[in-house]
């Protein structure tokens, strides 16, 4: 199982030089999970850069993989991870999603890296 998290999302959509190295987990979507977290960051940028119509179309694709809600149990294993590890918030409940069903974290943001079970790509 594979967690994008929005930074790969918003890279994939944009077609950005790290493009490539999410396109094989975003399109294998019977491995996706996504948090609801990423759809409200990635909604939101999109909408604020191009419009809802864009934002909706994009997010319906995020959609086809497992859509995991903010639970009691993610929400606390969030807290722990972000106390553990100096995370902020979003990226905490994140890694416990993530975490919470066997998944590996994809992404291209430097609070993640040196992280277990997270595929690390710096940004171009």
């Amino acid at each position: 199982m594979n967690v994008v998290d929005s930074s790969g999302w918003m890279e994939y959509f944009a077609g950005g030089n790290n493009a490539d190295f999410f396109a094989p987990v975003i399109e294998n979507q019977k491995e996706l999970v996504v948090p609801t977290l990423c759809l409200y960051e990635v909604f939101k940028s999109i909408q604020r850069q191009v419009g809802k119509a864009e934002a909706l179309e994009k997010t319906a694709m995020m959609r086809q993989g497992l859509v995991v809600h903010l639970t009691v149990p993610i929400a606390f294993q969030a807290a722990a991870l972000s106390l553990k590890h100096q995370l902020p918030a979003a990226d905490s409940i994140i890694l416990a999603t993530a975490i919470s069903h066997g998944a590996k974290v994809w992404t291209q943001d430097s609070d993640f890296e040196g992280l277990p079970e997270i595929k690390f790509r710096r940004k171009k």
